[in-house]
């Protein structure tokens, strides 16, 4: 049977049995959502990569503990949140500011083209790029948990159901951490756009920055050694 046509279960099993290009297939099948979602947590790509590395490597090592009570890309998604928050709890013990900007490489790669592919006028790509680097900018300003939480469902579209087995926490939970976070975010960017500090106390839901962002995010690492 080709590697290809197998699901990500039998790739999985297939790698916990010896089989060594079985992850490597699994990984590759699901590198563009992963790094999307490890990007959007840690804040920066070198921290994102990081973060992927970790939770791949963690995952290749952990792959016989899979107990199949999820699907393969749940339980996925879950390691490399978990590998990206730790680091993020780790750095924040190191150092008094969240993250740094992880826009730079977009303003700087960024294309002057729209979604459709059609020449954009330059005023127009800079406002939504403004737009979309204050989101960012007030999203890594939440708190880790509130901040996986609305990556996982406002920016990367999953069920709330899914975000909790994700996030290995009960659905209530993302909703209140949802919440919360949307709360926040409103805050910081009506601030924002006052021109005021975004430190204000809480206050619905924010503008995600948009799917064209990713045609200006840096590529995805690729497969990690183990």
């Amino acid at each position: 049977m080709s590697e290809r046509t197998r699901s990500d279960a039998e790739l999985l099993a297939a790698h916990v049995a010896g089989d060594h290009e079985a992850f490597g297939e699994l990984f590759a099948r699901h590198r563009d959502r992963l790094w999307a979602v490890a990007l959007r947590t840690s804040g920066n790509a070198e921290d994102a990569a990081d973060g992927l590395q970790d939770g791949m490597v963690a995952a290749y090592r952990r792959a016989a503990t899979f107990r199949g009570d999820a699907a393969v890309t749940t339980w996925l998604h879950r390691v490399v949140v978990n590998a990206c928050l730790d680091r993020h709890r780790a750095a924040r013990v190191r150092r008094t500011e969240l993250l740094p900007d992880d826009l730079e490489e977009y303003g700087n790669r960024g294309s002057l083209r729209s979604a459709t592919g059609e020449a954009e006028d330059p005023a127009e790509h800079s406002a939504r790029h403004d737009e979309r680097r204050a989101v960012l900018d007030a999203l890594r300003m939440l708190p880790a948990e509130q901040r996986a939480a609305v990556v996982l469902v406002d920016m990367e579209g999953y069920p709330v159901a899914e975000a909790a087995a994700i996030l290995d926490c009960a659905v209530g939970t993302v909703k209140s951490r949802c919440s919360r976070g949307r709360a926040r975010l409103a805050t910081l960017l009506g601030l924002a756009a006052r021109g005021e500090p975004a430190h204000a106390p809480e206050r619905n839901r924010v503008p995600d920055p948009g799917v064209e962002e990713r045609q200006g995010e840096p590529a995805p690492p690729t497969a990690p050694a183990p």
